[in-house]
């Protein structure tokens, strides 16, 4: 969260702790004093994603392979450089941070239904002063960074605690974030992300040096500043009383800044008369007003203390102790080695969210770009949900003599108020032969394990019966084929119109190069396509969290929205379709792909069928439908409308995609040996 307007007091009222570097010089003069160490920048990857994200269509759903590209040329700059960069990602949610989430998640809420509200009435993307980042591009930033060879961490507390602990560890040249709490931590140099020229690789680098000489304190009253301030452990609303007589007292009162930058100099003018012990610290406790829990103020300050650091505020031994309690947490997981691969692989960003599962069975889900006017297609966390609870099964089943332990999700949708976590009870998916237990998917080997796992992975989204099919498609459209399959049995109103403009985009997505599909455009944007294409993006994270519980029956590799989603593309197909263009003009003229098209859509047909699903034609045309008639219209009733009754012959075995990449630059591209894979094996 960092600390409300120190970043714009630091620009504005000390503006000699804004130096600009050049980053190249940096890394020159580090290699000039540590010769057998290359520069490292350690870059806090959850500051700087909306930064990376410069596609211009951002409301669709995701421009994922020009995004990656836009990934590939920012660690191309610092490559030519000679730096290393290590990415760090929140993997947590810190129980101290919840209600801010929970702040952001409605705020974010609100903006979203502009952001429709504008689609509605001017059949275009926002400009980008309403920018939202596509949903779940953190996410799928971990790997996309990973497949590009680097080293990326998932955290185990807040990012920015574990991102300036390394920075001051391992020598680095500079944290890249943007979060003013770097200014806090006593670490390395803090860089801007905002202010980046990557052509040129120069930045702002923000002193803590020149900060505090502006403030007349020194480095060691830093973390009780940003606590006296307000933070994530203080509550600002406890410090209003403090703050006023702060501000009746302070020398440096200045009618030209704002109020918050009179109380940032107040406070410091304060802490500079008070002797650094910990007795000046507990009288401020006793000071405060802080309610019931008297151990906030010291709480806010340890928590700026790195591994090994020491501060005149705490006692050595008080500090200890805290660390003990962290460590002596308890986790749902009783099997150390089921829970330590877990953990292994959460750093590493090889699973997703299992680790948070096992250790105290929680889950969060942030805002997704929905459009809540439209009920006849359910919140993504009430699409899934059914899917999740049966990966929780596949997870939690053994831990509890056989009987789950129910899970607290935190996730975003209409009409939940997010006032407390919902209990989630899991289900036990129905496995041919069975469900094997995580020991056996995590740890056997052999054929049969290989085939446990996929028919399990196949049993989360009701696929079990269609694994021969699947299994001789190419992975990425067998994991395609199994999403869209399952979201056609959950959502009662996707019609024949939305599963040809689903196959026709990933059919259509193979030949494009990341250049050619910048250069599509769209004539207007339909808002119930830029719904379902947040729908689907979110979907793939759930068959991430399958593929990470079954043992990995698939590369998570190719399970990513650049494999088989583009969401202007998606926006052209869903138009097209809609409009009744012939098969010829949605395939763009290539009649190579006809027969997939039919096969995929006869194959999602018929296991639908399977499921007295039966998908109607219900065309829409241009028409944008207004929130009003959407809510006038029940999904439970529908009326008798053409359906598809699939030819199904079981044509998949002709369809493996065996042909080389074309040229382009698009993911998995380039010259042999410049791009390792991301591929975990199973286990």
């Amino acid at each position: 969260m960092g600390i409300k307007g120190l970043q714009g007091f630091v620009a504005r009222v000390c503006p000699d702790a804004c130096r600009m570097v050049d980053l190249k010089e940096t890394a020159e003069r580090h290699r000039i004093n540590h010769p057998d160490f290359p520069p490292v920048i350690v870059v806090d990857a959850m500051n700087c994603v909306r930064y990376w994200y410069t596609p211009e269509f951002w409301v669709c759903g995701g421009q994922w392979r020009e995004y990656l590209a836009n990934l590939e040329d920012f660690i191309k700059a610092f490559m030519a450089a000679g730096i290393e960069l290590v990415f760090y990602f929140d993997g947590v949610v810190e129980e101290k941070k919840r209600d801010e989430w929970i702040k952001r998640r409605c705020q974010n809420n609100k903006e979203i239904a502009r952001i429709f509200q504008f689609i509605k009435t001017h059949r275009r993307q926002p400009g980008r002063e309403m920018f939202t980042i596509p949903s779940a591009l953190p996410t799928f930033t971990r790997y996309a960074l990973k497949s590009l060879g680097q080293k990326t961490v998932c955290t185990l507390r807040e990012a920015d605690f574990e991102v300036a602990a390394y920075g001051l560890q391992h020598n680095c040249i500079g944290i890249l974030g943007q979060d003013s709490d770097y200014l806090i931590y006593n670490t390395c140099p803090y860089f801007s992300i905002e202010k980046l020229r990557l052509d040129r690789l120069v930045t702002i680098m923000y002193s803590r040096e020149d900060l505090c000489r502006t403030l007349g304190l020194s480095l060691m009253h830093l973390p009780l500043f940003a606590s006296l301030l307000g933070n994530d452990v203080v509550p600002e609303s406890l410090l209003e009383d403090f703050w006023h007589k702060c501000l009746v007292t302070s020398p440096h009162k200045n009618n030209s800044y704002s109020r918050r930058a009179n109380i940032l100099l107040a406070v410091a003018n304060y802490i500079s008369k008070v002797p650094c012990s910990y007795s000046s610290l507990k009288h401020l406790e006793e000071t405060l007003p802080l309610g019931s829990d008297k151990t906030l103020l010291y709480r806010g300050v340890e928590s700026y203390l790195l591994p090994g650091q020491q501060s005149p505020w705490i006692p050595s031994n008080l500090r200890n102790s805290q660390v003990v309690c962290l460590q002596q947490q308890t986790t749902l997981c009783q099997d150390q080695e089921i829970f330590q691969l877990a953990k292994e692989q959460h750093i590493q960003s090889e699973n997703y969210t299992i680790f948070n599962i096992l250790s105290n069975g929680e889950l969060e889900c942030s805002n997704s770009l929905e459009d809540y006017c439209d009920t006849e297609i359910p919140g993504q966390a009430l699409i899934y949900r059914p899917a999740r609870q049966h990966i929780y099964s596949v997870l939690l089943e053994s831990e509890k003599g056989g009987a789950c332990p129910l899970v607290k999700e935190w996730f975003v949708y209409f009409g939940n108020p997010l006032q407390q976590p919902e209990l989630i009870q899991p289900v036990q998916p129905s496995v041919p032969g069975g469900m094997p237990n995580l020991k056996t998917l995590w740890f056997a080997k052999g054929p049969d394990v290989e085939k446990q796992r996929y028919s399990t992975f196949l049993a989360c989204f009701h696929l079990q019966d269609g694994m021969e099919e699947l299994q001789a498609l190419e992975a990425p459209v067998a994991g395609f084929c199994c999403l869209l399959a399952y979201l056609m049995m959950q959502v009662s109103s996707l019609s024949l119109e939305d599963l040809n403009a689903f196959v026709a985009l990933v059919l259509s997505l193979k030949g494009k190069s990341a250049a050619q599909l910048a250069e599509l455009q769209l004539e207007q944007v339909d808002p119930r396509a830029v719904h379902l294409g947040a729908v689907f993006v979110r979907g793939l994270t759930t068959l991430l969290m399958a593929n990470s519980a079954c043992g990995f029956p698939f590369r998570m590799d190719d399970l990513m929205p650049w494999k088989v989603f583009d969401g202007k593309l998606f926006q052209e197909k869903y138009q097209q379709s809609h409009r009744g263009c012939p098969l010829e003009e949605l395939l763009e003229g290539n009649e190579s792909l006809y027969a997939p098209f039919h096969n995929l859509k006869s194959f999602i047909c018929k296991v639908c069928m399977v499921k007295k699903r039966t998908i109607q034609s219900r065309p829409r045309g241009n028409e944008f439908i207004t929130g009003m008639q959407q809510r006038q219209f029940n999904p439970r009733f529908q009326q008798r409308r053409r359906s598809f009754v699939p030819p199904y012959h079981n044509q998949m075995r002709g369809f493996l995609w065996r042909n080389p990449q074309p040229q382009g630059r698009e993911y998995g591209l380039g010259h042999q040996g410049q791009r390792r894979r991301f591929q975990l094996p199973p286990r």
